[in-house]
């Protein structure tokens, strides 16, 4: 078992490290399918670099967060994100602001995540999901607001049929669900307006 002085160190400049992966993930959201690098931060064992610098910079004790069984194996993920960010873990996967998906491809239904309201769609979960690759994977064709045309994203993507289940997104909107893909350092987004235009 991990001890505090053991675990790692988070962000080793705090501040510009912060205000770096905001804009990064800012980026991704507002290009919804490119690639950005993001600062990499120290991590617990089964947490990715890039899935440990959003949670750094996004977390906090009033963001409750969902972790998936491979996120909550061990004890070290957890008591990391309880000392760098105070962000309540919750057992309720509804509850959740962010949820961190460590087995993508054991993804539980949308359904049993937060949608938002009509009222305030932000207060809905962001899925954060941890992939083998970003740059390696049958092409997915996206299209939507921030996408000139249509985007094509080379990912090694689980579970399989992400993308069929994203597109409750469209009857739900302004409602929905948001998604963070993670392979180390390197982040993509798709937010709740990107729709599927054809897999390879």
């Amino acid at each position: 078992m991990t001890t505090i002085a053991e675990m790692p160190a988070g962000f080793s400049d705090k501040v510009l490290s912060a205000q770096s992966t905001f804009r990064s993930v800012m980026d991704a959201m507002a290009r919804p399918g490119s690639i950005q690098r993001i600062v990499a931060a120290g991590a617990p064992l089964g947490m990715m670099p890039g899935a440990a610098a959003i949670a750094l910079t996004l977390f906090d004790h009033d963001t409750p967060i969902w972790l998936d069984s491979k996120m909550s194996a061990g004890p070290d993920v957890g008591k990391w994100l309880k000392f760098h960010t105070s962000a309540p873990v919750v057992a309720d996967s509804s509850m959740a602001s962010f949820a961190l998906i460590g087995d993508p491809q054991s993804l539980p239904a949308l359904e049993r995540f937060a949608f938002g309201s009509n009222e305030y769609p932000d207060r809905s979960t962001t899925l954060i999901l941890q992939v083998e690759s970003l740059s390696d994977g049958p092409v997915v064709e996206l299209q939507g607001p921030g996408i000139d045309g249509t985007a094509g994203l080379h990912a090694s993507l689980q579970p399989r049929d992400l993308f069929e289940r994203l597109s409750i997104n469209a009857a739900l909107f302004p409602r929905g669900i948001d998604v963070v893909l993670v392979h180390d350092d390197s982040i993509v987004a798709i937010p709740r307006t990107t729709r599927l235009v054809k897999k390879g």
